[in-house]
């Protein structure tokens, strides 16, 4: 457990805030581009600041005035928006489907060579959706491996070829195995946590009966993002944005390694989710989730569907607007949040204090590729080498530079 003071200090990010400082340090995902459609001006809510995406020849972020009672998902019409000519302004840069903006200091960084920004437009589909709660509790359940085997268990193995959201549903590696049956077989795997020029390298091994290994590699992206196996052709990376201290956007880019993506058809399964224009969720607190007690009988855990997504907004919102962390106590599965939360603390610590040590900043862009991201399934006294060959199999048959 933690003080409620140390609490604030972690999720509370207004300007002026440690944390927020840490988060506007880096470029965060303001908009899809789906959304400049809407016109030239687009309202943007984004870390505690009413913002407007001004399109244009140099598009940028603007200062927008706002009436008081205004809810942070508010999303005013073009022509009752007013800028604030005399207030900030922070540059913008479109790619992977998204719209990126930086809101800190000086210069903005360059973007790491991972995989969602080196793929063509073809192979990358960017989706976003709202959670209410916290980032900090948002981005923590996507670095806990040992979830998914209980909050995204399901009860049958099908192929899930046709289906949405079913990142659980392919097979393991290239075993005949449905990753269903190992996360329900193997509920507590054994976590490690290295560290990475970009964040945290996480990987979750379960030990098989047969004397081989599923391993499972996942990351940490600081400051908010993580990076995750779909499957074997896809993987995705995504960052938790928040609006404000109690409202989160989480951003998505999938990356293909195989075929080109089906943007259409992806957008229309999510958008049947999702309302517009805010992307919040139609599953939600407000009707239980569409909780079916019928279907947690028989085929998953929650009853609430087989979206994963849902299963984690439930999760995190049921933890409250922001989590009191003064009543945990983390165990063995938490290692990775307790190294994460190690590595914020550095780097709030070394933003106030002027000192060098932020994550990726110190590193050269070019060099950060990848990240590995993958499911594999070796002998257990070699799962490393089964893991770094599979990253490189599904790399050297890639229509587009994925090389490492």
């Amino acid at each position: 457990m933690i003080s409620a003071a140390l609490n604030d200090r972690l999720t509370r990010i207004g300007p002026g805030t440690p944390a927020g400082a840490v988060l506007r340090q880096y470029w965060q995902p303001a908009a899809l581009v789906d959304e400049l459609a809407h016109g030239p001006l687009v309202p943007v809510n984004l870390m505690g600041e009413r913002l407007v995406l001004v399109q244009g020849d140099q598009p940028h972020l603007a200062t927008r005035f706002v009436a008081p009672d205004e809810p942070p998902t508010h999303y005013p019409a073009s022509d009752e928006i007013e800028i604030d000519e005399g207030g900030p302004t922070y540059p913008v840069d479109i790619r992977a489907g998204a719209v990126w903006a930086y809101l800190g200091e000086g210069a903005p960084p360059p973007f790491p060579n991972f995989d969602c920004f080196r793929a063509p437009e073809t192979h990358v589909f960017a989706f976003k959706g709202l959670w209410e709660c916290n980032w900090l509790q948002a981005l923590e359940i996507g670095i806990d491996p040992a979830h998914a085997s209980f909050l995204h268990r399901f009860l049958e193995d099908e192929d899930p070829s046709e289906g949405y959201g079913r990142q659980f549903r392919d097979k393991a590696g290239t075993t005949e195995i449905p990753m269903t049956k190992l996360l329900r077989d193997y509920p507590r795997p054994d976590i490690q946590v290295d560290d990475t020029d970009y964040g945290l390298k996480i990987t979750a091994l379960r030990h098989m009966e047969d004397g081989r290994t599923h391993v499972r590699v996942t990351n940490q992206i600081f400051p908010d993002a993580i990076c995750i196996p779909m499957s074997r052709e896809m993987t995705i990376t995504q960052w938790h944005v928040p609006v404000d201290d109690v409202t989160t956007y989480w951003f998505t880019v999938f990356t293909s390694f195989d075929k080109p993506v089906n943007k259409d058809l992806m957008r229309e399964q999510r958008l049947k989710e999702h309302r517009l224009p805010d992307y919040a969720p139609l599953k939600n607190r407000a009707n239980d989730y569409q909780y079916d007690p019928e279907e947690q009988a028989r085929l998953t855990y929650t009853g609430m569907g087989l979206d994963i997504n849902v299963h984690d907004q439930w999760a995190v919102e049921g933890m409250g607007a922001i989590q009191d962390r003064t009543q945990e106590h983390l165990g063995r599965s938490d290692v990775a949040i307790i190294r994460y939360r190690r590595l914020l603390r550095r780097a709030m610590d070394a933003l106030e204090t002027g000192e060098a040590g932020l994550p990726m900043q110190d590193a050269d862009a070019a060099m950060i590729r990848g990240p590995l991201s993958n499911d594999a399934i070796g002998d257990t006294a070699d799962w490393e080498t089964a893991s770094h060959q599979a990253d490189l199999a599904r790399r050297s048959t890639c229509p587009w530079d994925a090389t490492v």
